[in-house]
């Protein structure tokens, strides 16, 4: 039965409850494994995997990199597919199963010295509906997390190196490395840092997106496109509004290999596919 507008953002409110008070019979998501919860990473978001200002609606909201259509009536069960750390050689493989299954998906992308030659693939992937945001220039913690200035410095290289490929002022959505709630933040620019990141973010007109489910396809030991099938389908669990964490960095080749099978299997339980844009619009910009 199609559910309403506002039911339906009413549940995205239920999702964003978090870890902290669960949800029904136990807890709203699964305790990741090790590729998720290393000692100083954000192992569940603390509030949820969404900004807290963003889930009211709007119908002039701007939207990312990719025009899209929010649907008047959204789906029960949606999932949006999210890769973290390209482009790089893995990110032809990737968009190769995304596009063959007619699947759009969010890739939070890097600007590093590493793969400069493989940023015109934001181009391809913009042009093919899939959805770009920012995730970070340099990646390394110890650099963009000594202060709030080194963060949104870092930001804008990002916006610097990625714009002769994409439109970097309709990009809204960001996801920091670590996620919402690392700790590692805590050696570099003190306990207080990210609360105050995503404060600033959320004051800019942007959205931070964490994740409740989690390939593990970034951990040491390369693990195989079967295992990374069954981290997914494992943490997905009854969960039917899922954000999963995925890597399409040089190190994850086997993550472009389950994807076929991943995208299956999300298709069989009946979840629709979403970028992040379109399941949960922006507010407009004051």
């Amino acid at each position: 039965m199609p559910v309403s507008r506002r039911a339906f953002l009413k549940g995205i409110c239920l999702v964003l409850a978090g870890a902290a008070v669960g949800f029904a019979a136990g807890n709203l998501f699964s305790v990741p494994a090790v590729g998720c919860r290393e000692s100083e990473l954000t192992p569940l978001p603390d509030t949820g995997f969404l900004s807290p200002d963003s889930v009211s609606p709007s119908e002039d909201s701007p939207v990312s990199s990719t025009p899209v259509e929010t649907p008047s009536a959204p789906p029960e069960k949606w999932v949006c597919l999210t890769f973290d750390d390209g482009p790089s050689k893995t990110t032809p493989a990737v968009l190769e199963a995304l596009n063959s299954a007619g699947v759009h998906a969010t890739f939070f992308v890097v600007a590093t010295d590493y793969n400069e030659k493989y940023l015109p693939l934001l181009s391809e992937a913009a042009a093919a509906g899939h959805q770009i945001a920012f995730h970070s220039a340099s990646h390394e913690y110890s650099d963009i997390y000594r202060s709030s200035e080194a963060y949104w410095k870092d930001i804008a290289l990002l916006r610097q190196r990625i714009s002769p490929y994409i439109s970097v002022e309709t990009i809204r959505y960001l996801r920091f490395p670590g996620g919402s709630t690392n700790t590692v933040s805590r050696r570099y620019g003190g306990k207080n840092l990210m609360k105050q990141l995503k404060r600033e973010v959320e004051s800019r007109g942007l959205m931070w997106v964490d994740w409740n489910v989690c390939a593990e396809d970034a951990v040491g030991g390369k693990p195989s496109a079967e295992t990374i099938y069954r981290n997914v389908t494992r943490e997905t669990g009854s969960q039917t509004q899922c954000i999963v964490l995925m890597h399409d960095s040089s190190t994850t080749r086997t993550t472009a290999e389950a994807l076929p099978d991943i995208i299956r299997w999300y298709q069989d339980q009946g979840f629709v596919f979403c970028t992040v844009e379109q399941v949960v619009p922006l507010n407009p910009i004051s």
